[in-house]
This record gives C-alpha cells, structure tokens and sequence, in this order.
C-alpha cells in the first residue's frame, strides 16, 4: 500500500501540471503516455515497438492522436485527411507482411493496427476533451475514480454476488452498483460548484452510462491481460502496473462523452 501511495503522488506531480497547463505541453505528454500504452499491447502479443512493424504501428498512433487543429494543418499542406495517413501506414503495415514472409503475419497486422485504434482513439479525446476545458477533464477522472473506489469498498464490504468471475474474480455486483452510486453523488456535488450540465437529470444519465462504460473499459483490459496471461500491462508504475493500467476505463469514457455530445 505504502508502494502504491507513493507512486500515485509521483505520478499525479507529473500528470495534473499537464492537465492544468494545457496546450502543447498537455499534447506532448499525451503522445508520450501514449507511446508506453501501445508499447504495453505490443509487448503482449511480444511485437517490439523499436522494429520495423513497431515504428509503423507507431505512426499510426501518432496520426491518430492528432488535435483537430494540427490535423487540418497537414491537411493544407499535404492535402491528406488523418484517416487516409492512418490508411496508409496501414497499407504499408500489410505489405511487410509480404516483405518477411510471414514472419510479421496478417494476424500481427490486425493486432498492432487495432492497439493502435484503442489507444490513439482514446488518448485523443483525452486532448480534444482537455481543448474544450479542463472542468471536462477532471469531471471525467473523477467520475472514474470515485466509481472504482465506490466499486472496490462497496464491493469489499457488501459483495457478494461475482460480477464476471472468469474476468475479474473479485469484481462484485454490489460493487458495480456502489460504483456507479458514488460517480453520480460526485458528479452532483461537482455540478453544483462548477455547472457543466444544463440539468441535474442530463448529468445524472451521463454519469450513469459513463461509470458503466469506465467499468466495461476496465473488464476488457482484464480479459485482455488474462488472454495473454499477464498479470499487469506494465511495471512503469510500481504497484499500479502499466498505463493502460490506469487509463483503461478512461479511455471508453472520454470518446463516450464526445458520443453523447456532452463534450465538444
């Protein structure tokens, strides 16, 4: 536990200056969070990102991590979309299957490009979210927190009934809804100090599916690591595991809250 305090402060003196400044600061820590998260799925299915099929996987990433702002930029002056510079490297990614022999197969092509589709899409939200205001972003990890911390004390002192036990052992029923409970008493008392919704009962429904959406976010990244039979995404975070670790539930949240136009 002591492990686990300590790299949770660590971690939030690097991460919360980010989020306060904004800008191209926020954007460069973004992709360099990024970059460890795909590094953590490739790693998974043993695809080193400093290869050939690395890089190119990695150039995916960054396309997709572009704000709308610097997208639109290299669209004025190479007269290309992200999507159709997405497309490419994956075209490319395709043909060096061919160029190894198999080596690097179609299966490892569909792995790399959909790593790089869940964390770019993700942790562009996360910028595109932090460009529509900060109040956003920490509306959005809060409602994650208190929904895993409702979710772990509910779920330890009432739980009974296993949630997904082939998934998450120790995930409860009670827990999900005790999580869920917590996230819309946060986002009520946050609403009342810093209005982000136009009614109480907008904010209530978002919060609902959002909390929901964060605690599917965290079973996939366990069913995930449990396919590949790995016990964390990572060790960059000594008692907390990977990236992904940390973000799994953040990444379903964030492009939700563009879904539902809630952000934006």
């Amino acid at each position: 536990m002591k492990q686990r305090i300590i790299t949770a402060i660590v971690a939030f003196a690097f991460f919360i200056p980010l989020v306060i400044t904004g800008g191209i600061p926020f954007t460069i820590g973004i992709y360099a969070i990024a970059t460890v998260g795909l590094y953590e799925l490739l790693r998974m299915k043993e695809i080193r990102l400093f290869s050939i099929e690395g890089v190119i996987t990695w150039a995916v990433l960054v396309v997709l991590l572009m704000p709308i702002d610097w997208g639109n930029h290299i669209y004025d002056i190479l007269g290309y979309t992200k999507i159709e510079m997405a497309f490419a490297f994956v075209l490319i990614l395709l043909v060096h299957t061919v160029i190894v022999k198999n080596r690097y197969t179609f299966d490892h092509a569909a792995f790399s490009v959909l790593a790089a589709l869940y964390v770019g899409i993700g942790f562009y939200y996360l910028i595109e979210t932090r460009m529509s205001g900060i109040e956003y972003v920490v509306y959005a990890l809060m409602v994650i927190w208190t929904t895993d911390s409702g979710a772990y004390f509910i779920g330890r002192k009432i739980g009974k009934r296993k949630l997904w036990p082939e998934i998450s052992p120790n995930k409860t029923i009670e827990g999900f809804l005790g999580g869920i409970i917590s996230a819309i008493v946060f986002a009520c008392v946050f609403q009342y100090f810093i209005p982000i919704a136009s009614t109480y009962i907008l904010l209530i429904s978002v919060t609902i599916i959002a909390s929901i959406v964060g605690q599917l976010g965290d079973l996939v990244e366990s069913a995930l690591k449990r396919h590949y039979e790995v016990k964390d995404s990572g060790k960059l975070l000594p008692g907390h595991g990977g990236i992904l670790d940390r973000f799994d539930s953040l990444l379903f949240v964030l492009p939700l809250l563009h879904f539902l136009h809630f952000v934006g």
